[in-house]
């Protein structure tokens, strides 16, 4: 297997994105990452698409060919392959993409993400979001995703002691950090007494404990690490790439609180990286809704189970603390089109590693953590980035 790199990066701005199409928002990110590698269409052999509802949002299926045949490429035959995981199909297009090169069989290839999901009414945007849950199990019964990821807000509440305020934390970071990402779909910054004060959704969980739905694409190039610094004078390598499942349903797991994906992924990861949580400066974490941010550091192995309510209401993971999460502004703040967030995670990786990120720099960092998760757990994929020499 080969060592592979993040070559070029590319993204659009994350919001309601009305006056444009599905077509033009991926072809911006495919040709801003084509220009950060140094590269021209000519050279990609294939394109990995994440993007989970292309045929509920856009009424188009078969949407790696579009987006080829856009592009000026239908006539070069290349593969494209669109993946679906739910929220975590962009991040499972990634893997493909990495797998592709790591494996040799092409040299440069394509990886992108993108969801049109402010053209649906809102009912019908919560229908799709809650198709990753477990139809027969959940949804059928009313069970809708703000729902169960209440639930186990709820039991973290109970078992651990989080408060309220501890979860409201996690939102008015996201949106200090989204404050300084010109991408990101929501700028404003937020106080405690906002998002505590919200109206509900699920209790606990209010409208500012809420990812929104969003408009968005985003893009990245991977190539071999051994050609990288022909492209780029800060080579960033992906030193590992690692997919876990569960089941669908949350009644089936041992413990709600603890999405068992994320750990045997993140512990896959680390291993294949001969790395640990404490080498990691910066992480895009999954935050959909503010506890799934909680349990998602926990079971990433950042703080010990039960503690990362009180450790983010203390600031560890703000500005200035070991890790510095979702620097972007996270799935609340830079927004939550479906297919691709996984892909986004990793353009601000890239940038954060470059020493690129501008406003939202961390200073120093050499090694990144991206994790997305699909519905409450049943997908998660933990990818780790690192500055080479």
């Amino acid at each position: 297997m080969r060592d592979v790199a993040v070559l070029g990066v590319g993204q659009t701005k994350f919001g309601e994105l009305w006056d444009r199409s599905f077509r033009e928002i991926g072809i911006e990110a495919g040709l801003q990452a084509l220009v950060d590698a140094k590269l021209s269409s000519q050279d990609l052999g294939g394109l990995f698409l994440g993007n989970m509802a292309s045929g509920a949002l856009i009424d188009q299926e078969q949407i790696a060919p579009l987006i080829l045949d856009v592009a000026g490429l239908g006539h070069r035959h290349l593969p494209g392959v669109r993946v679906e995981g739910g929220g975590a199909s962009g991040a499972l297009a990634l893997h493909a993409g990495y797998l592709a090169v790591a494996s040799g069989l092409y040299d440069y290839v394509m990886v992108g993400g993108a969801e049109k999901l402010t053209d649906v009414p809102d009912a019908t945007g919560a229908e799709i979001t809650s198709s990753a849950a477990d139809q027969e199990w959940e949804v059928v019964f009313g069970a809708t995703l703000p729902a169960l990821w209440a639930l186990i807000a709820r039991r973290h509440m109970h078992q651990y002691g989080t408060t309220r305020e501890d979860l409201a934390s996690v939102a008015v970071h996201a949106h200090a950090m989204g404050s300084k990402n010109p991408n990101a779909h929501y700028r404003n910054k937020l106080t405690l007494e906002q998002v505590v004060g919200a109206g509900p959704v699920a209790e606990p969980l209010g409208m500012l404990d809420c990812a929104p739905l969003s408009d968005g694409a985003a893009a990245v190039v991977l190539g071999p690490l051994e050609k990288a610094r022909a492209h780029n004078d800060t080579p960033i390598r992906i030193a590992a790439s690692q997919v876990a499942c569960d089941t669908m349903a949350v009644q089936h797991r041992q413990e709600i609180t603890r999405l068992d994906s994320t750990v045997i992924a993140a512990r896959r990861a680390f291993e294949q990286a001969r790395r640990a949580p404490s080498d990691v400066q910066v992480a895009e974490i999954h935050d959909a809704y503010t506890i799934s941010a909680l349990v998602s550091l926990e079971d990433l192995g950042f703080v010990e189970k039960g503690r990362a309510g009180a450790e983010f209401a203390s600031g560890r993971f703000g500005p200035g603390g070991k890790t510095v999460v979702n620097t972007s502004g996270g799935l609340k703040a830079q927004g939550r089109p479906f297919g691709a967030v996984g892909v986004a995670q990793v353009v601000e990786l890239v940038r954060q590693l470059r020493g690129d990120a501008k406003e939202r720099q961390v200073a120093g960092a050499t090694l990144g953590l991206a994790q997305d998760v699909g519905g409450t757990g049943a997908t998660s994929v933990v990818h780790l980035l690192e500055r080479t020499a």
